[in-house]
């Protein structure tokens, strides 16, 4: 693969298209704006969402997506809400069958609980999909700081294929079969960073925050093993990776929502002023109702719905987790 065309021009998909034109190769970021477009070329750097980072002359912006749909690899970053509407979009302007679609949006979609490149596959359906995820924050990224990530593919050749993009002495990826479990680490791990952001905003200490995120390690990889992941692949980079660095860093979309939260504020007003997504909000409605449908018990993930979505007093929520039926730590 030569051409690399970079789909959603936020923070993180600027960082892969720096990444990516560390390799040599050509790339098209597109992004939905022309004058967003057209202000990147000029000033070679996406000064709206990830200021600092030079973009090389082989970045291309652009707003035309049948332009930008050319390309031998496609990477999707665009929000969890809004890749069904895209992937229409996407499919309309018919990207050759042997293009890869590489999946880095992590998400659940709310009604039907399909994962992101389920969605993406069932508009295009002769095109193979990927995924990329892990504990990256695109600020680092960005930065050429030492990075990892996973790539699934239930291919192998064409997942070493997407390895080989995406390696540099700064940024180390590995392979899977296992994409669905990638997917759903990746999507979960965010309700729980809104919910260690919440503990933060209570001044609940470290303790507190330490039993959150290992329970919302148990409880993701309950929930991610009965929707078809497998229980190892939790323990990975897309799992408890991921969970780390989103439970603890100031990088952090979902951690800061969910500080703000513990301090008083408003989930609308939180989210009304951020100019990127947090895609634990939405996904904590979309996990709700999975755990639910598939019958997996999820306390963390109902207590966080409670709060998020039906204004729950989080001092409250935290006190009816506590308050749960002793049981032995290995129950599932």
């Amino acid at each position: 693969m030569k051409t690399v065309s970079i789909l959603g021009a936020g923070s993180w998909g600027t960082a892969l298209a720096t990444v990516v034109a560390e390799k040599g190769l050509d790339v098209t970021l597109w992004c939905r704006n022309a004058e967003h477009a057209s202000n990147m070329a000029e000033l070679r750097e996406n000064e709206l969402y990830l200021p600092g980072v030079n973009l090389k002359e082989t970045i291309t912006p652009t707003a035309d997506l049948e332009l930008a749909s050319r390309s031998e690899l496609l990477v999707c970053v665009v929000p969890s809400t809004g890749l069904r509407k895209f992937s229409e979009h996407l499919a309309q302007v018919k990207p050759a069958k042997e293009s890869i679609i590489l999946s880095c949006t992590k998400g659940l979609e709310r009604e039907t609980g399909l994962r992101m490149t389920e969605i993406i596959a069932a508009h295009l359906p002769d095109n193979t999909t990927a995924v990329l995820s892990g504990p990256n924050h695109a600020e680092e990224v960005g930065k050429r700081l030492a990075t990892a990530a996973v790539i699934g593919c239930k291919d192998d050749k064409i997942a070493n294929s997407l390895q080989s993009i995406f390696s540099l002495p700064w940024f180390r990826t590995y392979t899977s079969t296992d994409v669905a479990g990638i997917e759903l680490g990746g999507a979960a791990k965010n309700i729980y960073a809104i919910c260690a952001g919440i503990s933060d905003g209570l001044g609940l200490g470290d303790n507190a925050k330490s039993a959150l995120v290992t329970r919302g390690l148990a409880e993701m990889t309950r929930l991610g093993t009965a929707l078809g992941g497998r229980a190892e692949t939790f323990q990975g980079l897309s799992g408890v990776g991921d969970l780390i660095v989103t439970c603890y860093s100031a990088y952090s979309r979902n951690n800061r929502v969910g500080k703000l939260i513990g301090e008083g504020k408003k989930i609308d007003d939180i989210v009304n002023s951020m100019n990127m997504v947090a895609e634990g909000v939405p996904n904590t409605e979309s996990f709700h109702e999975s755990t639910n449908r598939n019958g997996v018990e999820a306390p963390i993930i109902n207590e966080a719905y409670s709060v998020i979505i039906n204004g729950k007093d989080p001092a409250q929520a935290l006190e009816d987790l506590l308050a749960r039926d002793p049981r032995p730590e290995t129950d599932q």
